[in-house]
């Protein structure tokens, strides 16, 4: 369903909430399935987006105050409370809220966030440059670190995360295999000006078996392609948040201890690990600008694969 633009009052912080005067929001896939009914939104109406950058208008939290530059990721709020919080498993909170879904998010001037779960950024980089970072990376980080240190590492769906994740796995010294769609010679010559070492279309067979796999396109066809692409003791990621339906497959693709397994959301850690992993390495961010005005162009171009890289909303 095409979003509806709309005038709202202005929002306002509650306790250790911050007031954000949004400069940029990342467009992620996830967006897109909460606006065609794939996923069950908190509530109606709703504002998307949860890979928000900006800056601080009005503070009522601890972490931060009037004009710090500060990102929102999907992750809004966790309960600290239930076993997956005591535990470092933040990511699983059975009672979690989530930008863009429970919480108000960046398709929008302004948005709340709490503070406890949004990032201090540095000044330089911007907006557009940092917005990606939200989710694509942190969320793509995370998957990176569940796979393992398996080499090579493919990657199926080269989009937002796989452009970005690409260059932290070539940086630690793995060879990359970019997996896009059959035919999709534009992305596969994106992907190796990005240090991939071989990229080819999904139904293709990789120079070698991979060590472990991250799954970034939302088909779950490629469950059972990448399995068979993959030797034994690999581990194949789920990186989504959402998959249409695995196929059934033979358990000889699973068999000799490969495992499949999926990421949920994030941790502040997970976000901390890969802003600092970014300050420390040149990070080529691939974006197209759309205004806030044009959310829906910026979504039918994220549908149909018309982007290299990531989609951002930009609010001048």
């Amino acid at each position: 369903m095409p979003l509806r633009e709309a005038t709202v009052r202005d929002p306002e912080p509650g306790l250790a909430e911050v007031l954000i005067g949004i400069g940029a929001c990342g467009v992620c896939r996830t967006d897109l399935h909460l606006a065609d009914g794939e996923l069950r939104a908190g509530h109606l109406p709703l504002i998307l987006g949860h890979q928000i950058i900006g800056r601080v208008q009005e503070s009522r939290s601890d972490q931060f105050a009037p004009g710090d530059r500060i990102g929102v990721p999907w992750v809004a709020w966790t309960c600290g409370a239930c076993r997956f919080c005591h535990s470092g498993a933040e990511n699983l909170c059975q009672r979690a809220r989530f930008t863009g879904s429970d919480v108000d998010g960046g398709y929008a001037e302004l948005a709340v966030a709490h503070g406890e779960h949004c990032f201090a950024l540095p000044e330089g980089a911007d907006d557009s440059e940092l917005a990606p970072l939200l989710c694509a990376g942190m969320i793509g980080y995370r998957a990176l670190r569940l796979a393992g240190d398996g080499d090579p590492l493919g990657l199926y769906g080269f989009g937002a995360a796989a452009h970005l994740i690409c260059q932290v796995a070539v940086r630690e010294g793995r060879r990359v295999f970019a997996f896009t769609r059959p035919g999709d010679a534009e992305s596969q010559a994106f992907a190796r000006s990005l240090g991939a070492a071989w990229a080819g279309g999904s139904d293709e067979a990789p120079p070698e078996l991979l060590g472990a796999a991250l799954i970034f396109a939302a088909v779950g066809a490629l469950v059972p392609l990448a399995l068979r692409a993959s030797d034994r003791g690999a581990t194949v990621v789920c990186a989504g948040i959402h998959m249409s339906d695995v196929p059934a497959f033979p358990y000889e693709l699973l068999w000799q201890e490969r495992v499949l397994r999926s990421v949920a959301n994030l941790t502040r850690e997970d976000g901390r690990a890969l802003l600092a992993a970014v300050a420390e390495m040149p990070l080529r961010v691939t974006t197209t600008l759309y205004p806030l005005s044009r959310a829906n162009a910026a979504l039918e171009d994220l549908r149909a694969g018309r982007l290299q890289g990531a989609a951002v909303l930009t609010m001048e």
